[in-house]
């Protein structure tokens, strides 16, 4: 699903212009992209939680260093995209 079939599916329910509906589509991102830079998770009930892990430098395939970075671990759509793969692997 895209940010453009949220606000759509917002826009069905709610009845707000579908400007207003982007624009609280994009502020709940964004809230969320905020309190995450700064460090803290954030756990939606009945949804998931995004948390935020440090990840060491590791090597890579190629076996150059890659530098130590963070990253956000979304459990949902981790759990998703393992789905997917698996599915993808099956097809092929």
């Amino acid at each position: 699903m895209t940010k453009i079939e949220i606000v759509a599916n917002v826009y069905e329910k709610l009845g707000f212009s579908k400007r207003e509906c982007a624009d609280i589509v994009d502020k709940f991102f964004e809230v969320i992209k905020e309190t995450l830079a700064s460090g803290e998770n954030v756990k939606i009930s009945g949804f998931g939680n995004f948390i935020v892990k440090q990840k060491k430098a590791r090597r890579a395939v190629s076996y150059t260093h890659l530098r130590a970075h963070e990253t956000v671990l979304d459990l949902v759509c981790r759990l998703l995209l393992e789905k997917k793969n698996q599915e993808t692997l099956l097809k092929h």
